[in-house]
């Protein structure tokens, strides 16, 4: 028997018969978290460590969306199976996308991570984010940080190679405080480690996740240091390249930002979408803490019959 996920259902195929199976009762409020990260790129805990802590934080729909790599799900639901309280769990992703001068990041959420053709495009993306992590690593050596470049490939123990890992090893070994120090010396946007990856585009990306039965959503878009007008063209883009929603709760969103977004959001006629951007337990990013939207924006979640 194989098992796999599809919208808020567990999926049973064996010998060729379909049975949904809904994890979750429906009867009361749901606590959903549509964004959160394992150890297969810049999180914390391994997958199953994640579905516990989903446990102890009582949500009830959760989404793993590791950047660039689905490898964290089949874990999740395997592990979820032997658990005893129900717990929906979404396929999801985060692709990473190049638009002007920018890295945006398209969530992908109800994606089929068994899909063939997904699998084979997510290879590209493997190494470009092979081929920049060697980079930053090459740019770390001529800055003196031989030793902290190597850790970071290490400590990703196989996963996806993220700047994120850069900057813990550049703590680690003392060369800066913490990671936005390491981001604003060394790892930013135009600092001496910064490496621009040839990242697909927006119409890719969300043309990748809808061909793999997904949903697009802009993750996190007032994260990208853009000016106001520049946010307005990159959600109509992304709108009329057919994307579905975007994320209008999330940590360190302030609340006139959040109004922009809202208001750009109903202009571009996009769904919302809410998570944590989850990477590790703390007040910031915990498990369910952004589950909530406005009562005029129609949730991602709307058709998932949960």
């Amino acid at each position: 028997m194989v098992t796999r996920l599809f919208a808020a259902y567990t999926v049973h195929i064996e010998e060729n018969n379909l049975s949904l199976v809904s994890t979750v009762n429906s009867s009361s409020p749901l606590k959903i978290d549509l964004h959160s990260h394992t150890r297969h790129s810049d999180g914390h805990l391994t997958p199953e460590e994640i579905v516990q802590r989903a446990h102890t934080m009582q949500v009830d729909v959760l989404a793993i969306t590791d950047h660039d790599t689905v490898a964290g799900i089949a874990p999740a639901l395997r592990y979820q199976q032997r658990q005893k309280r129900p717990l929906n769990l979404i396929a999801g992703i985060e692709l990473s996308t190049r638009w002007h001068a920018f890295d945006i990041h398209i969530i992908g959420l109800n994606i089929d991570p068994t899909d063939s053709a997904f699998q084979s495009r997510l290879a590209c993306q493997h190494e470009t984010r092979r081929a920049r992590a060697a980079n930053i690593a090459r740019k770390l050596g001529l800055c003196g940080f031989d030793e902290a470049a190597e850790q970071a490939i290490d400590s990703a123990q196989g996963g996806q190679v993220t700047r994120s890992h850069f900057a813990k090893a550049l703590v680690s070994a003392g060369i800066v405080k913490d990671n936005v120090q390491a981001f604003k010396q060394y790892l930013g946007k135009g600092k001496r480690a910064y490496v621009a990856a040839q990242w697909i585009s927006i119409q890719e990306a969300i043309t990748w996740i809808k061909e793999a039965g997904g949903q697009a959503v802009l993750a996190h878009p007032s994260h990208y240091d853009m000016a106001t007008k520049w946010l307005r063209r990159l959600v109509s883009e992304f709108a009329l390249a057919g994307g579905h929603g975007i994320e209008l709760s999330y940590p360190n969103l302030t609340k006139e930002k959040q109004a922009l977004l809202i208001e750009m959001a109903r202009s571009a006629e996009l769904m919302g979408s809410s998570g944590s951007d989850f990477h590790f337990p703390s007040r910031w990013t915990e498990l369910g803490r952004r589950s909530t939207l406005p009562d005029d924006i129609t949730p991602i979640w709307h058709d998932w019959n949960l």
